[in-house]
């Protein structure tokens, strides 16, 4: 019995766009009910309105472009701190017992109980931001490379020492190799943990620009439409951020079969 045939791209576009397009009639009809529904949700023509004056005079460039460095930068250094963290735990037993207890008991900590120290010592700006989200980067990163190098079998080691290799060259020719599915899917969950405190710390603690800045003055402000224009904004530069792991990890696994 043969499969049903795949989706063509405009059948696929199409069908990801009806939902879309049904949650913004939706929304424009909460609008447009009047009462709590049109204090609560602002109209589209408001929103693009808003969206409009944004992009203008420069304001939304500027904060997507402020809040994409915090969220890179921090993940970055974050996730290369954890991938080095956790090969090495993963390939040294002594690292394992040395940092391993304390990380752990770091993890168990959610990155909101540390916005007071690190304010307290490292005060409100973007250094701050920035530390926050390499501390968000720093973990999936690590778990998922001592995962994935402390999975590796065995006899895949051994036979880089029946071939004479280096430590070197074990590592670089057997073991990143076969550990690079969990490393990337580490990189993924880092990326999502990156973007996620960026936009939080700027709501929290941020000022100059920045999404989450803007979110939470149009907030105070009761601006609503420019609370969701910011909203919107973060979605759709969260969404192409994730597409571009997505590629990068399909690129670069393209020898496993699909649906691995």
């Amino acid at each position: 019995m043969s499969g049903r045939r795949p989706l063509s791209r405009p059948a696929r576009f199409a069908l990801g766009v009806v939902p879309m397009l049904a949650v913004l009639a939706w929304w424009q009809r909460q609008a447009a009910a009047g009462g709590s529904g049109g204090i609560a949700f602002a109209s589209l023509g408001d929103i693009a309105r808003a969206a409009g004056e944004q992009i203008a005079n420069g304001a939304l460039q500027t904060d997507a472009v402020a809040t994409l460095s915090h969220a890179l930068i921090g993940l970055a250094i974050g996730a290369t701190l954890g991938l080095a963290t956790g090969i090495a735990m993963a390939l040294s037993a002594w690292a394992e017992r040395l940092l391993g207890p304390l990380l752990q008991a770091l993890r168990q900590v959610p990155m909101i109980g540390w916005l007071p120290l690190i304010a307290l010592w490292f005060g409100t700006g973007e250094q701050s931001q920035i530390i926050v989200v390499v501390m968000a980067a720093f973990f999936p990163a690590m778990l998922n490379a001592h995962a994935g190098v402390g999975q590796v079998e065995k006899r895949l080691i051994e036979v880089g020492h029946v071939f004479g290799l280096t430590w070197g060259q074990r590592l670089r020719l057997i073991l990143l190799p076969a550990a690079l599915p969990m490393l990337l899917t580490g990189l993924t969950q880092a990326l999502a943990f990156a973007w996620i405190a960026a936009i939080g710390t700027e709501i929290l603690m941020g000022s100059g620009a920045g999404l989450g800045v803007t979110l939470q003055v149009a907030q105070t402000q009761q601006r609503l439409d420019l609370v969701f224009v910011s909203v919107a904004a973060t979605a759709v530069l969260g969404f192409l951020l994730n597409h571009s792991i997505r590629r990068l990890r399909a690129w670069l696994l393209h020898w496993q079969p699909a649906g691995i």
